[in-house]
């Protein structure tokens, strides 16, 4: 048997000190996420960042940097995330609908997040956070696509 994660992409978007999160159900209850997803077959992952914070908050996404790569094992699920986050600037709103998975979108500071961990979808969310404001930014150039 060959073992495969899942390798999912987010997006860390900071303005004014609150971070922009998506609403969504997960486990039956309502969650906060960055806006994040699996990669694609024939996509990059920064075009799939992109592709995700467009289809979750309707806004385009700029990724200037990579702040993580996380590996995050789901115990109830038993499902193993390989997650690239990444940081950079938030694009105009285009007008499409959102997703019909997420609920809405929401700005919540860093305490925020502190204050009610259970609503956290997974810790990648709170840990994401703090990996962004302790400064860990990498070049984009890191990645390496079509060899």
């Amino acid at each position: 048997m060959i073992w495969k994660p899942n390798v999912t992409v987010a997006a860390v978007i900071e303005q004014d000190g609150r971070f922009l999160l998506v609403e969504e159900f997960a486990a039956e209850r309502r969650v906060v996420n960055q806006p994040a997803g699996h990669l694609e077959p024939d996509e990059t992952l920064i075009e799939a960042v992109v592709r995700e914070t467009l289809e979750e908050t309707g806004h385009g996404f700029a990724p200037q940097a990579l702040v993580g790569v996380y590996r995050w094992h789901h115990p109830q699920k038993d499902v193993t995330y390989l997650r690239f986050t990444f940081c950079g600037q938030l694009g105009a709103h285009s007008g499409r609908e959102l997703d019909p998975d997420i609920l809405d979108t929401v700005w919540l500071t860093h305490e925020e997040l502190l204050a009610d961990p259970a609503r956290l979808r997974s810790p990648l969310v709170l840990r994401s956070v703090e990996d962004y404001l302790a400064g860990r930014r990498y070049p984009l150039e890191l990645l390496v696509d079509g060899l």
